[in-house]
């Protein structure tokens, strides 16, 4: 489906890793790379990257082709400026999108398939809100439609879009499962190279 755009969130601080966690390894492969990897097999030329602090850095070690990286002045100021940055991107680019898949730079176990499977079910009604499930609670990877791009862009604080998604009729939960494992710290790190050993 090539007009979905993808937007990875990946400008934060890194306060608790204490080092930039979008370079740090998992494998051969930055944890950003592993992350940017997945949303090229989605949609190749589509794919929009959210960097703030230590931008400069990140794009020095990570030339990934095909990502429209974009830069979030205000990242200081929590996620949402993050996706406002990427939606006001979008909206530059020659490109009549139907809808955005939104995920985090830092939850490297997200499968492809099941990135594919919020985008076909959403397919099959353009006007819903595709949240995932963590029982208690919808957050991303969501795919918003295109109706709500002016919110998004309205969107203020460090809570993202968890409002459209916990107070909003218009939204289908994923019943598939994924790991939704997020790497904040050294520990989120070690445990998650652990777990792909096993």
């Amino acid at each position: 489906m090539k007009n979905i755009a993808i937007l990875v969130l990946a400008a934060g601080k890194s306060t608790r890793m204490k080092a930039p966690k979008q370079l740090v390894k998992i494998g051969n492969n930055y944890l950003l790379e592993t992350v940017l990897t997945k949303a090229k097999a989605i949609n190749r030329n589509h794919v929009y990257c959210v960097l703030g602090a230590n931008a400069t850095t990140i794009r020095r070690e990570i030339a990934s082709s095909n990502i429209h990286f974009v830069y979030n002045n205000n990242f200081e100021t929590g996620l949402s400026a993050s996706i406002v940055s990427g939606i006001n991107a979008m909206y530059l680019k020659p490109y009549l999108y139907d809808g955005v898949l939104i995920l985090l730079g830092d939850m490297p176990a997200i499968e492809k398939d099941y990135l594919q499977s919020m985008i076909d079910l959403f397919s099959r009604d353009k006007s819903k809100i595709i949240a995932s499930n963590y029982k208690n609670k919808l957050g991303v990877p969501a795919v918003f439609p295109k109706s709500y791009f002016l919110k998004l862009k309205s969107l203020q604080g460090d809570f993202g879009a968890k409002d459209i998604l916990n107070n909003n009729t218009d939204v289908i939960a994923m019943q598939k499962q994924t790991n939704f494992i997020d790497i904040d710290t050294e520990k989120d790190l070690q445990d998650f190279k652990n777990s792909i050993l096993k």
